[in-house]
This record gives C-alpha cells, sequence and structure tokens, in this order.
C-alpha cells in the first residue's frame, strides 16, 4: 500500500515537473510549442479564434484582444509583424490568472498564464502597438489542459493606421453604410424635385 501511495506522490510530483502550470516558459516564444512531455497539439481547426477589437491600429493607442471558444486554461499570446517570429508590441496589465512573459528581449511582449484556473471569453487582453509594426497578426497557443492544447491559432490581420482593413466584416459595414447614406441622399434629391 505504502509502494502504490509513494508512486502516486512521485506520478504527480513528475507530471507537474513537465507541465508547466504557473505559465509557459520563454523557450517557448518563438516556435510557441508548450513542453508538455509526450504530449502533441491537436489538429487544425481549434475551436479557439482570436478577436482584436480593431483591424487598423496606431502607435501606442491600445487593442484589446479576445480569444473565444470554450474555457481554456493555458494560454501564451504574442502580437507578430508579417512572418517575423518574434512577438513585438507591449501589452498592459495581465488580466486576473495570466502574467507577462519576456520575449524577444521584452519583458511585456508575451500574455501567459500564471495558474491553471480557468480563462474564457470574459478574459480581455490589451496590447500597444510600437512604431515600427506593419500588418499585425496576433498568435496564441490555447490549452484546455496539460493534453489538449492548439498551437499557433491566428487572428486575421491589423494594418496600420492609413493601412487598408482585412477585416471583411468591417469593409461590409463599411459599404452598406456608405450605400445607405447615398439612398438617403438620393432620395431627397428627389423629393426636393417633386416639391
Amino acid at each position: 500500500m505504502d509502494a502504490v501511495l509513494l508512486g502516486i506522490v512521485i506520478l504527480q510530483v513528475f507530471t507537474s515537473v513537465l507541465s508547466f502550470d504557473n505559465g509557459a516558459p520563454a523557450s517557448s516564444c518563438v516556435d510557441m510549442m508548450p513542453e508538455h512531455k509526450g504530449v502533441k497539439p491537436q489538429p487544425n481547426p481549434a475551436p479557439y479564434s482570436i478577436h482584436p477589437s480593431n483591424t487598423t491600429f496606431q502607435t501606442g493607442k491600445p487593442i484589446t484582444v479576445v480569444i473565444e471558444g470554450p474555457d481554456y486554461r493555458g494560454v501564451l499570446l504574442e502580437a507578430r509583424s508579417g512572418s517575423n517570429p518574434k512577438a513585438i508590441g507591449t501589452w498592459q496589465t495581465p488580466p486576473i490568472n495570466t502574467k507577462f512573459l519576456a520575449c524577444s528581449g521584452n519583458q511585456q511582449s508575451a500574455i501567459t498564464h500564471a495558474n491553471t484556473n480557468i480563462k474564457n471569453n470574459s478574459t480581455v487582453y490589451t496590447w500597444i502597438p510600437p512604431d515600427t509594426a506593419q500588418n499585425i497578426v496576433f498568435i496564441a497557443t490555447i490549452a484546455q489542459d496539460r493534453t489538449v492544447f492548439w498551437v499557433k491559432v491566428m487572428s486575421s490581420a491589423s494594418s496600420g493606421a492609413g493601412g487598408t482593413s482585412l477585416d471583411v466584416h468591417n469593409s461590409a459595414e463599411r459599404i452598406v453604410t456608405l450605400l445607405l447614406m447615398l439612398s438617403v441622399v438620393l432620395l431627397a434629391n428627389v423629393q426636393f424635385l417633386l416639391a
């Protein structure tokens, strides 16, 4: 009986050492692969999507980011420019149950979990774009638990101020708004001419 109990204790300690309950290690910054020994990521598509508050950004103006999908316990979240694998920008105060992770020489360039408490759609992350940013994509590794995780889940791209928005919904909304405004102006002119 004592041997079984000792075996369980050793297994618990071994399992907790092999996973990072208190956040991703800095060695995961580039490839975003958790160091969960003996476990492979889930195939895509992930049940998560990353939603920034804006599809265009300006240097120094905060953008909020939400990871939508089922509850999750682990996260590594970065902003990247183009195909560059380095995290850029600065994250503001991490939400509860998360913390900063120093990537690319910046102490606040990534966010990771501080524990395995639940994070969800109401967990909001705030990012500040740097002046060198071009096309930005938010990228994350998201773990439901130690053995179920997805690597490099990406948002759609965001562009700098003055750039073209890459969000189809925002573009469609602008077109519909423009068409509605043109219809109202046309209708007003017709009414004026008929009066």
